[in-house]
């Protein structure tokens, strides 16, 4: 049987990252990915400049579009709100490529990738045996980083106490004349679903395309895609590909460490609750899980302390602040669109400051921001 310090389960951002580090300060570490690389993964591929800037690495390679500039448009409003900065907002990648080029980085530090393993069993023994698809592994640490329906948190005990939203994407094959038109910005469009937002990322020849919505209903996506189709003037499309998933906006209430699992980006539940984007806090917390295991990796209870000290210094207040914003955002439409009307253009600004990491969110900031705002209603 084989046995490494650490196993990865999972080969999205949030393995790739925890495998890095971990292989970086030496230790023994395999990432088991139940498929192949590269694999296609459902995601809007939007990586905002704060993620971009947590890579260690170039990304060049995979970049399919940049943007520093960023259109947000409300039905109640003439124009959309927009911002744009002297850097990148938003980059748009494909998650094959970009998945498969972080596990390429991990590999060079030692990372081991095991592919076509998926994960069965987990049992708690002297050490954590893993039972695959290929046969059994152990391992003293395990990094769950197997998305929103991995099997590695249940496995390993957790019960389900996220939330969870669903969405649709569809990557879409248009005519050049519209192609060239919607390839301009990237463009989020809030309420053409209840609830949600549509949101159109072009990519290097095709525009990801979808809905979502923040509140768990019984609803027709495809119904509320189709209709976005009209709002984004789109008549021919030449192929059209659907992709449903859910996405986890709220962090799990009963722990992040058990028997020396840790659980990373959406296994965790650590999706932004005001933009369901998920990639940034995947990224942030692997590198975090894979740091404190390495630091600590003799110190079983330390590296377990140390890694839930790093999330609550700054990714579980700033899930809890965007929770505040997307109840606002999402559930209080009519005094939403009051704000948006008369501060709107204010409010973009220093969202995009928050999301691209140009304005860390400490306690102090944020109660200035909500004060600024006039957002004190929503924490009261």
């Amino acid at each position: 049987m084989k046995h490494f310090d650490v196993v990865v389960v999972g080969s999205g951002p949030a393995g790739g990252m925890a495998a890095y580090e971990a292989s970086k300060a030496g230790l023994k570490v395999a990432i088991l990915e139940k498929e192949t690389l590269p694999r296609y993964k459902t995601c809007g591929g939007g990586l905002v400049f704060r993620g971009r800037e947590m890579l260690p690495f170039d990304l060049s390679d995979v970049v399919e579009k940049e943007y520093d500039d960023l259109f947000i448009y409300f039905d109640h409003l003439n124009d959309p709100l927009f911002a744009k900065r002297d850097y990148p907002i938003v980059t748009m990648v494909m998650r094959d490529k970009f998945d498969k080029l972080i596990v390429e980085e991990a590999k060079k530090e030692g990372a081991v990738l095991l592919e076509n393993h998926q994960l069965k069993k987990i049992a708690f023994l002297e050490n954590i045996l893993l039972e695959t698809s290929q046969g059994e592994i152990s391992a003293k640490y395990v990094i769950a980083a197997d998305g929103v329906l991995g099997p590695t948190a249940k496995l390993a005990g957790w019960a389900e106490t996220r939330q969870l939203i669903p969405a649709l994407e569809y990557e879409v094959e248009v005519d050049d004349e519209t192609y060239i038109r919607l390839s301009k910005e990237a463009r989020f469009d809030i309420d053409v679903i209840p609830k949600g937002y549509g949101w159109c990322f072009p990519k290097k020849n095709h525009l990801s395309i979808g809905v979502g919505t923040f509140k768990k209903r019984k609803i027709n996506l495809r119904e509320y895609y189709h209709n976005y189709l009209k709002v984004l003037g789109i008549d021919n499309i030449i192929s059209e590909e659907a992709h449903g998933f859910q996405v986890p906006i709220s962090p799990r209430t009963d722990g992040f460490v058990k028997n020396n699992v840790f659980l990373t980006g959406d296994s965790a539940g650590f999706a932004d609750p005001l933009t369901a984007e998920g990639i940034t806090n995947s990224l942030y917390s692997g590198a975090l899980a894979g740091k404190a295991i390495a630091n600590n990796f003799t110190n079983e209870g330390k590296a377990a302390s140390i890694y839930m000290e790093s999330l609550n210094e700054r990714l579980l207040p700033e899930l809890k602040f965007a929770g505040y914003l997307a109840h606002l955002f999402y559930n209080q439409k009519t005094i939403r669109n009051y704000l948006m009307k008369s501060n709107g253009q204010r409010y973009c600004e220093k969202i995009t400051d928050i999301y691209t990491g140009h304005l860390e969110l400490n306690k102090n900031i944020k109660d200035r921001i909500i004060k600024n705002l006039g957002l004190s209603f929503l924490v009261k």
